[in-house]
Parts: structure tokens; sequence; C-alpha cells
């Protein structure tokens, strides 16, 4: 009953890309078998295609497609590519796996030129089905703990936290909501056009609008956020108060 291939929300890649222009370099990051990056290749077909994804047999379909792929710890490892390299970057249903998350959008800030866009896919916390779950003292299920996901994002949320590590860095696009549960696709998807901040999944569209000097990997130390974040090989000692 339920379309679980509207997670995706590739109806929002495909106008977010279109809306991009024609693009030079593009990189998915969590790429899978390169689904997003076949829609940028019909938009923008002279454009390079770079991919990162841990997973060997997505790895070995992403190069079928002549998708130049490489599997590195995106959580800890520095992106092998140049700054501002790149005219688009995709991270779709990716930063709900992340604990790294500023290293990741630290990363991804550097590599996107200044003017170039960001796609962010997300399952929304806010969804109907999860405010109707917690109103029942049920878990959401965009966060369960017994699954890979281990944050949960709204609209706000996501862009709060983007405003926090890269203050007026960049500039929300387009936004929309793709499937809404626990509705048939001729359902859920009207729905989710008309409430986009309680669908399923939440996507966005941003631009990146000044240069980058790495305040997502202040943010966490200048906060003392009480937690061990990855913030690379400064030299700084976490102090917090008991």
């Amino acid at each position: 009953m339920i379309d679980r291939s509207l997670n995706y929300g590739r109806h929002h890649i495909n106008d977010f890309v279109g809306s991009c222009g024609q693009l030079s370099r593009v990189l998915d990051v969590g790429a899978g078998s390169g689904i997003d990056l076949e829609i940028v290749r019909k938009k923008s077909p002279n454009a390079e295609l770079y991919a990162i994804e841990a997973f060997t047999i997505f790895l070995e379909r992403l190069q079928e497609k002549s998708i130049d792929a490489c599997a590195i710890d995106i959580e800890h490892a520095p992106f092998p590519f140049e700054d501002e390299f790149f005219d688009l970057i995709i991270a779709n249903q990716v930063l709900e796996h992340l604990k790294e998350i500023y290293w990741t959008l630290d990363n991804i800030s550097r590599k996107l030129s200044v003017n170039g866009h960001l796609i962010i896919g997300v399952p929304n916390l806010a969804s109907m089905h999860n405010r109707i779950l917690l109103a029942l003292g049920r878990q959401p299920t965009s966060i369960q703990n017994n699954s890979g996901h281990i944050r949960g994002y709204t609209k706000l949320d996501l862009i709060n936290l983007l405003e926090c590590g890269f203050p007026s860095g960049y500039k929300l696009i387009a936004f929309g909501g793709s499937n809404y549960y626990p509705f048939p696709k001729i359902i859920a998807q009207p729905l989710a056009k008309i409430f986009p901040g309680s669908a399923w999944g939440i996507f966005f569209l941003l631009k990146k609008v000044r240069p980058y000097e790495g305040s997502f990997l202040k943010y966490p130390i200048d906060k003392m956020l009480n937690t061990n974040f990855f913030v690379g090989n400064q030299n700084h000692l976490w102090h917090f108060e008991k």
C-alpha cells in the first residue's frame, strides 16, 4: 500500500537539478546505485559525475555507469577533492545516519563552490505519522534506536543546523515534501505537496552564497557541546563542567 520509493523524493531531485542550469561537476555523497546522478546526467550530459559510497556492490554499479566513485569514511576522512570543486553536491537520505555531522557538513561546504547548490533529503521527524506515533507514546519511525538512523530532522531544525555551523552561508531556494504515510501514492503525493512540512521526507535546495572558512568545526568547540565530536586534528581540549 505504501510506495516507499517516494521516500527518496526523486521528483524533487529532478526539479531541483533542473533549476540549477547546466552543471560542470557534481558530487553525490552516499550515492547508492547512482539514481540521483543519472537524473543529473539527463539534465547536464557533459557534467563530470562523482560519488562517495561505502558499499562495494554500489561502487561497482557506479563505476559501470562511468561515475567516478570512491569509498571513504565521510565521518572521519577529508573528501578527496579540491576546495570549491563542485557546483552541485547531493546528500539524499544520508545525514540522518551520521553522528559526526559537523565534520561531514564541513567537508561538503569546503568542496562546494560559492554560488553552487546543495540538495539535501532527510526523513521528517515532524511527519504526520510520527506526530501521531509520539502522541500515542510510540517511537517515531525516522529515529528508532534499533535502526540505522541516529538523527532526526525537521525543516526548521535542519535550517538552524546549517545556520549555526555556517552563518548566512546557505540560502534556501526551494523546499518540498514527499510521501505521506500510511497512504498509497495516489493520495500520498497530493498530501505531501499541500502539506510538505508533515510529509514523510523533506527536501531542500540550498545555494552557497559566501566563502566557507571552517566554522562547522569551530561550532561544537565554541559552544562546548557535551559530546566528543570529531573535528579533525585541531589543537583543542574538550572542557566540560559537571
